[in-house]
């Protein structure tokens, strides 16, 4: 997550540096009467131009330099990036944040976020069934069941799915309107054309960026 945050933090800061780095045609000569500006100070100018090469030397070696997911939850948009090149992007659903009391235990909750940090394509799966937990039926008012296939609930997860760890998955929607909505329980939700390219596009151990 560190890691995940610091390419962020140096993006932003080199933005900032191109921004108050004049270049060499831009550059205004003030006059003989005029005080000099400290922007146009020549010694300043080449210690940012050399803060500006060390952090983006930085980024290059923290960046991925295999294709990679990139998921924006704020935003709810998913990315496949080959280094700055951007493949593909699409919009998604991601955590909701809600919290769910678990029956007779006051301490304990189900929280539904998606998880930050970086993660890897662990499985691929083709035409995958949900197994529903516990909170899916205390969440609609329903018992739990005791037969675990009554927990099996098939086509709503799309026809493909990617696994990233601990349950939690790239995979489709029949809710498509609600596509670009924090409204999952930490999943990530994509349309069918988008998780089909990303599903290609995607191998085992492709790494995933979530922030």
């Amino acid at each position: 997550m560190a890691r995940v945050l610091f390419s962020i933090s140096a993006m932003i800061f080199i933005g900032l540096l191109v921004v108050m780095v004049p270049h060499s045609s831009q550059m205004i000569s003030p006059s003989p009467e005029a005080s000099p500006s400290p922007a146009f100070d020549k010694a300043g100018i080449r210690i940012l131009q050399a803060r500006y090469k060390t952090l983006s030397k930085q980024l290059y070696q923290l960046m991925p330099h295999q294709p990679y997911i990139l998921v924006d939850t704020a935003r709810n948009h998913l990315y496949v990036k080959r280094q700055q090149e951007v493949v593909l992007e699409a919009v998604a659903s991601t955590g909701s944040g809600t919290i769910l009391d678990k029956p007779g235990d006051s301490n304990s909750q189900w929280v539904f976020d998606t998880p930050r940090g970086e993660f890897l394509v662990q499985s691929k799966l083709t035409n995958p069934a949900w197994v529903k937990p516990d909170w899916a039926f205390i969440e609609e008012g329903l018992m739990v069941p005791k037969n675990s296939s009554d927990r099996v609930e098939q086509g709503v997860l799309g026809e493909y799915a990617l696994g990233f760890g601990k349950g939690y998955f790239i995979h489709g929607t029949l809710y498509t309107r609600m596509l670009g909505k924090n409204v999952t329980h930490g999943c990530i939700r994509l349309n069918d054309g988008d998780l089909k390219s990303v599903y290609q596009f995607a191998r085992v151990g492709t790494p995933i960026m979530i922030f």
